[in-house]
């Protein structure tokens, strides 16, 4: 990717957590710097947060994330290593293939059509560099973070594009075709699968991206319930209709052992 104009870089901002080699918040800088030269559109903000766990157990101790702004389109990455300098390599990595498919986005809206980069739609290796989730207790886990927003009203493929570029494990939107609260997710190595508060297939229309559907209904619960069914089925989310307004949420395990909860704002 190579822009039409030179563009100022940002400041990269990087935080710190644990102990670090010496070097680190610059070499983050360094490789993180880099990137911002492969997007034809300007990067507003960038900031790394580089954290070391001082549990000697874990065997990928090292976490770094990123987030950056494009010209107001964001894109993220997250990845875990067994050292601090690994772990900002996969970031550069992992953040490359992200902002690749920002790159695609931008060149589709000016009515180009992208040639596939080496990443379209390849992730199967990709979770294998997720930070790992701290084993605590199911009794001493807490929803600690509960985001609410306005769904955005998407079809499938925004959705997987919205999946991509932020790097989540899930995306909770409304579907523009059906009207319903629906979740996308990767299934498989080449695949996503769609599950809706109330499945409507036949209103599905077609989609670029792999996908299949869901026929179950989600399943209307309160939160307790779905800490139940998280905690026993061992799944890394649950997608329920809130037993309350029939909404629908998202429980799932965060990295630090805890609960995470995504509602929609009414």
């Amino acid at each position: 990717m190579k822009r039409s104009a030179p563009q100022q870089a940002p400041e990269i901002q990087v935080e710190t957590q644990g102990q670090m080699p010496p070097g680190a918040i610059e070499y983050a800088q360094e490789k993180v710097r880099a990137l911002t030269g492969r997007t034809r559109e300007p990067v507003l903000f960038a900031r790394v947060k580089l954290t070391r766990m001082a549990n000697p157990a874990m065997e990928r101790p090292a976490i770094a994330q990123a987030n950056m702004d494009v010209n107001g389109r964001p894109a993220r990455a997250h990845v875990a290593a067994t050292t601090v300098t690994e772990a900002v390599d996969l970031l550069q990595d992992r953040l490359g293939a992200r902002l690749e498919r920002l790159e695609q986005h931008w060149e589709a809206r000016r009515g180009r059509t992208p040639a596939p980069g080496s990443h379209e739609w390849r992730h199967g290796s990709e979770p294998t560099h997720r930070p790992d989730h701290f084993p605590r207790p199911a009794e001493d886990r807490q929803v600690v973070r509960h985001k609410s927003y306005s769904l955005a009203w998407e079809t499938p493929d925004e959705a997987a594009f919205e999946l991509e570029t932020m790097d989540y494990d899930f995306h909770l939107f409304t579907d523009i075709g059906t009207g319903e609260d629906s979740v996308l997710y990767r299934s498989g190595p080449t695949g996503y699968r769609l599950a809706q508060v109330r499945p409507h297939p036949e209103l599905v229309g077609p989609a670029a991206v792999p996908l299949t559907l869901s026929e179950l209904p989600a399943p209307r619960m309160n939160v307790a319930e779905a800490k139940e069914r998280l905690d026993l089925a061992g799944f890394p989310f649950v997608f329920f209709a809130d037993a309350a307004t029939g909404r629908g949420n998202v429980l799932y395990h965060r990295y630090d052992g805890h609960y995470g909860l995504i509602s929609p704002v009414e």
